[in-house]
């Protein structure tokens, strides 16, 4: 398990697919996916299969509380390219309905970050979300992402179309950030 201040990320193990299952099929999650469907308990275990076990360009975690081993949510990257060193970064806490806070949240993407460029060796994590996703917007500030780009109109949710932003994180930004810390 990566060890944070308040979370842990574990593998995810057979008995997290119904509870991960239950939550991104939450409309009030769905929206911020990129699987628009609901997703069947065939489709769940299919993707853990073939992403989670048989991928070795996925690597997903379930976030657990430090304090209880309680399921939290999920984070991971996919579409990792080991040629060129990047990753798509993904997060979201289930737990309370949450999907993004500056507690679970911050502290599972702080470890995903030192995981992917320190011990993983990537140069670059990128994220794709929409633009009316304010929490993550706000998440990815806090992190120090920056936003790179947009596309337009590539999203259709709640009867009109909404932009794509994507937003990165190098390598050389995380060591200069920790090499800041470290000396204050």
């Amino acid at each position: 398990m990566l060890i944070g201040c308040h979370v842990g990320l574990r593998a995810i193990e057979l008995d997290d697919l119904y509870q991960l299952l239950e939550w991104r099929n939450k409309p009030s999650f769905r929206r911020f996916f990129r699987e628009y469907r609901e997703l069947s308990k065939e489709q769940q275990r299919k993707w853990f299969d073939e992403y989670v076990v048989g991928d070795r360009n996925t690597i997903m975690f379930s976030i657990v509380s430090l304090e209880s081993e309680q399921l939290l949510g999920a984070c991971g990257l996919c579409y990792i390219n080991w040629v060129d060193r990047n990753a798509d970064f993904s997060i979201y806490i289930g737990f309370q309905d949450l999907y993004i806070d500056s507690m679970y949240t911050d502290d599972a993407a702080k470890i995903m970050m030192q995981f992917a460029f320190e011990e993983l060796g990537l140069h670059r994590l990128w994220a794709e979300i929409y633009s009316f996703d304010e929490k993550k917007k706000a998440m990815f500030e806090r992190l120090g992402f920056s936003l790179e780009g947009q596309h337009r109109d590539t999203h259709w949710t709640e009867g009109k179309w909404w932009d794509s932003l994507y937003y990165s994180r190098l390598l050389t930004e995380y060591e200069s950030e920790r090499w800041r810390r470290s000396n204050e």
